[in-house]
């Protein structure tokens, strides 16, 4: 079930509402699914039968991606904000302390809301925050490089390239592993996301200064990452291990940087065990 709900959030200027449309479905303890930078919900497509056959899922567009609309003037896009900015949607559905998985920017946002004590348990696929200073200008870079694309070429292009292995390589290879696995509407409609994401530009500028340093207490934390991963490269996983050390460290063998097309099996499993910990 696809939906959008509307909340209150405090800003320097005073109260601020804002809208999130997410997806829903499945029964059970509730897990909520956040997606990358330049991303949308159907990121978690390929697990989602999987999750939702244990839990009820909730996949969300965060604000400012997919088709949530960008946040009201006055609340900014950094890490500070966008937690309880999370946590207040949470609270808009009547969710308390979900499971938690994310991936890259999500996967932040993921590791934050277990620090801040609104989740049950995280699952962070490659989550930002744990680069040098050099592997961050050159993710960034990459980034920027994948929106300018997005934003150039033609619709037609996107169409007609994505209807092809080949195609879908040039489209999507910076981030899949196995891009030739993507569909070719879920090639054109991420291209698509990429393209219109009002939050993009702001989500960049605020990450510039953001190191993940010190522990999540008190929430099992299962940190994945995919051993393709070229655009957060793998050691990171080592860094995030010493930050949480009582975190699980788990490789995804053979996949990318968003792992849940690569290999949906594998990327279900180490969901469904990263919230059993929490039983």
């Amino acid at each position: 079930m696809s939906a959008e709900v509307t909340f209150a959030l405090p800003s320097p200027y005073g109260p601020r509402t804002a809208t999130v449309r997410y997806h829903r479905e499945g029964s059970g303890s509730p897990l909520l699914l956040l997606h990358g930078i330049g991303h949308h919900w159907q990121a978690w497509g390929p697990v989602l039968p999987a999750l939702a056959a244990r839990h009820e899922v909730v996949a969300v567009d965060l604000p400012g991606f997919g088709t949530s609309p960008a946040l009201p003037d006055g609340v900014p896009y950094g890490l500070e904000a966008a937690v309880p900015t999370v946590g207040a949607f949470c609270a808009a559905l009547g969710i308390e302390r979900p499971h938690v998985a994310g991936n890259s920017l999500g996967g932040l946002l993921a590791l934050g809301l277990g620090r801040a004590g609104l989740a049950r348990s995280v699952t962070a696929l490659s989550p930002a925050g744990f680069w040098t200073e050099p592997e961050r200008r050159y993710a960034f870079a990459v980034l920027a490089g994948m929106r300018l694309g997005a934003r150039t070429l033609p619709r037609s292009a996107v169409e007609r390239l994505a209807r092809s292995a080949a195609g879908r390589a040039l489209l999507v290879s910076s981030i899949y592993a196995r891009p030739g696995r993507r569909s070719p509407e879920g090639a054109i409609g991420e291209t698509r996301a990429l393209r219109e994401a009002t939050g993009f530009a702001p989500t960049l500028a605020a990450g510039r200064g953001v190191r993940f340093t010190g522990d999540v207490p008190g929430v099992p934390v299962t940190i994945a990452w995919g051993t393709r991963d070229r655009l957060l490269v793998r050691r990171q996983g080592l860094r995030a291990l010493h930050e949480i050390p009582g975190a699980r460290l788990v490789r995804l063998p053979g996949c990318g940087h968003v792992p849940m097309s690569d290999d949906p099996e594998l990327v279900g499993r180490v969901i469904l065990d990263g919230c059993a910990a929490a039983a």
